[in-house]
């Protein structure tokens, strides 16, 4: 608060003594500091004479002298005191500007200092058992309506920010589910100073940020749709952990000059999105969080709203849960965690990108850990000093647990949407059917019903009996093995690699000498060989070689013959490699 300048009644900044009055007409620009152009209006208090308007550049000083001569002729008053009010109004102005300045700007995180008992609550929340059970508990107690499994995900994900590599998600479901919704409650149970929101970003907002304004912090996205113009840095601050952009500015001489914008990750993203399908690079780098939209759901949430209306739900209770854990967050400090499990824990081989979901694996393995930093003996790296926790196989296990159903989706060739109605039909229509009877029970959009089951046709899941069209459109039967036996082989898997895990608890040196193998219950028998030899034995029982991603899936990614024989003959001449290959191909 300046001490020279005060507001009239129509908002209009002035300056006034005995002697002279001068007021600030339209306001003070923001804008260039390096100048100071107001529009004055100078007059004696009480004298009938009329007053002076003029719009010098108060850091001027030559139009500044030419003003003072002419107030002080013209008004009749002494030099050096128009000199005094000129400066006054000079420093006031200054002084007014950088204010509103430091107003507009962005301001720090603003961290709440914890009492005592808070402090002391919210660290024997953390150091009693059952820590994962209470705290879903407390995410129920808080509002959030069902989803168990979906809000712990987003808990755990936003709970990473303070990690090494933390997580981002993308919540999927259509039009009013509930996805804004289940992302905002959970976001309430995180410090106020820990989360960004807003509407929209510009292309290149994010580049403006200072160097380490955002880091550790949490981006709620409502709708990734609308936010297309910034995915890009999203994804940088994701992958590279920082962003960059070069620029040309203006400096004092007038020239033009390079500089480079420079913003420090990591952050944790949480987005909206009513896409069936999410854009590839996008979906690599986020856990994909499918929301429920059962029957059963939504007269759960119609409960909880009716309730809520009658003034039946207890909201001073849902304060006090979400205050308790965001107290939680606060008493949380930045540790490393160091997974001895990792060289043990492998993906299912059903799953179409194992390189980056495997990577979210194992960070959302380490944000539980974090979370149980309390739980956790502090050991101290011999070499370096630096003191770190270790991940237990309950962790693990409990990992594995809540992802179980983002590995299926990444497993699965069909969207969550194509999924949903598949299952659906299996349950509820026995024998043929028809679009028309789909649409009757569901009461879902023709055109999005025909790609839904233009989809399953194509994916050999739907079977289409063109013979027997007629006006109600084709008629279809559920293929013989359409569900199939993906999420029990998904399990069964899951299981060996606990199992790993629970066997080598015993003696940690196993875990880092053992060498993590990928799961293949089913893989196409390939004869093995030591390196650098031909092979002299044929491959036998290889139907599966050859087979296309939809019939022989198990078998994506195993060398073929051909790829075994190519790889033995490297080194070889270009004559030398057709004439094998010819040989391999005749056998």
């Amino acid at each position: 608060m300046n001490h020279f300048l005060k507001t009239d009644a129509a908002g209009q900044l002035y300056y006034e003594t005995p002697l002279l009055k001068l007021t600030i007409l339209g306001g003070i620009k923001l804008e260039g500091l390096d100048r100071l152009r107001v529009t004055l209006e100078i007059s004696v208090p009480g004298s009938p004479r009329p007053a002076i308007r003029h719009n010098p550049d108060l850091y001027n000083d030559n139009a500044v002298g030419k003003l003072v001569r002419s107030i002080a002729g013209r008004l009749e008053v002494g030099m050096s005191v128009v000199e005094s009010h000129i400066e006054a109004v000079t420093q006031g102005a200054q002084q007014w500007r950088l204010d509103e300045l430091k107003k507009q700007g962005p301001d720090g995180p603003q961290i709440k200092p914890l009492s005592e008992e808070e402090r002391e609550a919210a660290g024997q929340f953390l150091c009693a058992p059952q820590l994962m059970e209470r705290t879903n508990e407390k995410l129920g107690e808080s509002g959030i309506i069902g989803e168990e499994n979906n809000r712990q995900q987003l808990y755990y994900t936003m709970t990473s920010r303070q990690c090494e590599d933390p997580l981002s998600a993308i919540c999927m479901a259509r039009s009013g589910v509930g996805k804004s919704y289940l992302m905002e409650r959970v976001a309430a149970t995180m410090p106020a100073d820990s989360k960004l929101e807003n509407t929209q970003f510009t292309e290149n907002s994010f580049y403006y940020f200072k160097r380490e304004e955002i880091r550790g912090r949490i981006f709620l996205i409502e709708d990734l749709d609308g936010a297309q113009a910034v995915l890009y840095p999203i994804r940088e601050l994701q992958s590279k952990k920082r962003i960059s952009k070069t620029v040309t500015v203006k400096d004092r001489s007038g020239s033009m000059r390079t500089i480079s914008l420079v913003v420090e990750g990591p952050v944790s993203v949480i987005g909206c999105t009513t896409q069936e399908s999410v854009y590839e690079d996008n979906a690599n780098r986020s856990l994909l969080v499918h929301l429920d939209d059962s029957p059963a759901q939504d007269q759960r949430i119609m409960d909880y709203q009716r309730g809520r209306k009658a003034g039946l739900i207890d909201t001073g209770r849902e304060k006090d849960a979400q205050q308790l854990l965001q107290n939680v967050q606060r008493v949380l400090k930045p540790i490393k965690v160091v997974n001895p499990y990792a060289p043990l824990i492998a993906l299912p081989q059903e799953v179409f990108k194992p390189r980056r979901t495997l990577g979210l694996l194992l960070s959302f393995i380490e944000a539980i850990t974090f979370y149980h930093q309390l739980q956790r003996e502090e050991k101290a790296d011999p070499a370096t000093g630096e003191v770190y926790i270790e991940t237990t196989p309950e962790d693990v296990a409990a990992g594995f647990a809540l992802l179980s159903d983002t590995l299926f989706r990444k497993s699965d060739e069909l969207s969550g949407a194509c999924r949903s109605l598949l299952e659906w039909i299996a349950s509820n229509e026995k024998g043929s059917f028809t679009a028309q009877d789909i649409r009757k029970r569901l009461r879902m959009a023709p055109r999005t019903l025909n790609r839904y089951l233009m989809e399953l046709t194509s994916y050999g899941y739907l079977v289409q009996d063109k013979k027997k069209k007629h006006s109600a459109g084709y008629v279809y039967t559920v293929a013989s093995d359409a569900m199939g036996d993906l999420p029990a082989a998904i399990a069964a898997q899951i299981d060996q690699v606990l199992e790993k895990v629970k066997n080598a608890t015993g003696d940690p040196g196993v875990i880092i000498k053992e060498e993590a193998k990928p799961i293949d219950p089913q893989a196409a028998p390939i004869g093995k060989r030591r390196r650098g030899r031909p092979r002299k034995d044929p491959i036998m029982n290889a139907e599966g070689v050859g087979q296309s991603a939809t019939v022989g899936q198990k078998e994506v990614g195993q060398p073929t013959e051909v790829d075994l024989k190519e790889l033995e003959q490297v080194g070889q001449s270009a004559t030398e490699k057709e004439e094998r290959h010819e040989k391999i191909t005749a056998q």
